[in-house]
């Protein structure tokens, strides 16, 4: 059975060999028939190959270990690769509303509007079988590169059949109509198309700015990791200064916890090694760090918030502190 890098790099690739095909086609078709929604969405798919490229190589060198150059690995290379995939999707988009409003102001008519609607039902088509294989390998993968690219075609998906259904009402009006006048929806489809990838550019940049600006763990995730430290008292006191951060599919988890001050290094130990297990058969991925403390009774605020002591048992150390 392929390893879960192998699996990503397949489909990584799948996506790569995908938009080619879609970016032939399109660039063939919409300048055989002279239109700009298909065009914009060949920009759309030639954004999406690049993005596939990048994908493909984020997703192979995220993978190295860390070095002595790396010494937290390499996981951001994904997030960074994330943020230079929305700046090439937003020019795209500008460019697609300016083409649009060009031709919105001119006479220029579509040619043969049936082959449009062939060529988009076959990216929609291809689009989302792609994504769907993108989307699950990148949620088992926890890869914010791959999931990424998933969102650049499900975009894909929508935006096409937007494109096809207005190629297909021009299709179908000249069948009853000599002369229809409503060439107009070709280049207002095209904007639709680049509202779609503005939302989407807007969406991919937030998250990949995020991990790159060492945002915290969701906080599902946090509420995880405390469950796991409080269900290990009364060996754990109290626990404070939990800090956490993501890069790629790797996590740093890093936190204080309170023992008793007569309990052995070794034993202390032994806790701080049981906790940080059972962290690591949840985000096999993370790098845990415990940093142990006596729990001496000179409660500060931040000991108090996580202390997990009873009440009487908690002003029973303080007392025993306070007399020595």
């Amino acid at each position: 059975m392929a390893s879960i890098q192998q699996r990503k790099e397949r489909v990584a690739m799948l996506s790569v060999a995908s938009n080619a095909v879609l970016v032939i086609f399109k660039v063939f078709v919409g300048a055989l028939i002279g239109s700009v929604s298909i065009l914009s969405e060949a920009i759309h798919s030639g954004m999406d190959l690049l993005a596939a490229v990048i994908a493909m190589f984020s997703v192979k060198t995220s993978h190295l270990p860390a070095d002595d150059v790396h010494p937290f690995g390499h996981g951001k290379v994904e997030s960074l690769s994330g943020l230079i995939e929305a700046a090439l999707i937003f020019i795209a988009a500008f460019w697609i509303v300016f083409e649009s409003v060009r031709k919105l102001t001119s006479a220029q008519q579509v040619e043969s509007p049936g082959w449009g609607v062939a060529v988009m039902l076959l990216s929609a088509v291809l689009n989302y079988f792609v994504s769907r294989r993108l989307f699950a390998v990148g949620k088992e993968a926890d890869s914010i590169a791959l999931t990424a690219d998933a969102w650049h075609l499900r975009t894909d998906v929508y935006t096409s059949v937007g494109v096809m259904l207005s190629l297909a009402v021009i299709w179908v009006s000249h069948f009853f109509f000599a002369d229809p006048r409503i060439h107009w929806l070709d280049p207002v489809a095209a904007i639709f198309v680049a509202v779609f990838i503005l939302k989407a550019a807007y969406d991919l940049s937030a998250k990949a700015i995020g991990d790159l600006m060492d945002v915290k763990l969701s906080p599902d995730e946090e509420r995880w990791i405390r469950s796991v430290i409080v269900s290990h008292k009364p060996d754990i006191h109290g626990y404070h200064q939990l800090k956490t951060r993501k890069a790629g599919n790797f996590r740093f988890i890093e936190f204080h916890i309170k023992v008793d001050p007569q309990m052995t290094v070794e034993a202390s130990h032994g806790i701080a090694r049981d906790v940080k297990h059972a962290i690591l058969t949840q985000y096999p991925a993370a790098t845990v760090t415990v940093h142990v403390e006596p729990c001496d009774g000179n409660c500060t605020e931040i000991c108090v918030a996580g202390c997990l002591l009873p009440e009487d048992r908690r002003r029973g150390i303080a007392r025993c502190a306070r007399s020595l």
